[in-house]
């Protein structure tokens, strides 16, 4: 494996851990501790949070990992003789994280923002649809993300031994 491969899986390896753990961290006990909150403070805090995280380095590396993880699966393809877990890795990625964010939490984001969080509709849809399946689609991508670092880690291995 040549070294510049073996750095940016290795780089891989700790993004995709790190954003599995944001999303682990949201449903794990964020979720839990905005859906208690009184009144309007889940949804405005949801509404904040969803403004804000453009704004940081969460996305960057979110976004960011997108390419890196289609360069780990072209360059496996192209340089290693088992490819496996290099391929799965960037498919439980860019599908399973990248993929349901797109397609599941973005569209609830959007929802939510187009609410008054005061709103007797803006805290129905936040208590009865948001929060379940907002913290469903998360777990997914948590569970993608930490699942591309494991797979990823293992794919790395051999290279790693002395």
């Amino acid at each position: 494996m040549h070294t510049w491969f073996l750095i940016l899986s290795q780089f891989s390896v700790l993004g995709f851990a790190v954003l599995g753990g944001v999303f682990l961290a949201f449903s794990d006990f964020i979720m839990r501790a905005l859906r208690v909150t009184g009144g309007a403070g889940g949804p405005e805090a949801m509404q904040a949070i969803n403004r804000e995280v453009f704004r940081y380095a969460f996305m960057a590396l979110f976004l960011g990992m997108v390419p890196v993880s289609l360069v780990l699966a072209g360059g496996a393809v192209m340089t290693l003789a088992e490819p496996a877990p290099f391929l799965a890795a960037a498919a439980l990625y860019v599908l399973g994280a990248f993929g349901v964010t797109v397609v599941r939490n973005v569209p609830m984001n959007n929802a939510l923002a187009a609410l008054d969080a005061a709103s007797a509709d803006g805290l129905q849809y936040w208590t009865s649809q948001y929060v379940p399946d907002w913290t469903f689609w998360n777990s997914v991508r948590a569970g993608a993300c930490l699942a591309a670092s494991a797979v990823l880690l293992y794919g790395t291995a051999p290279s790693l031994s002395v």
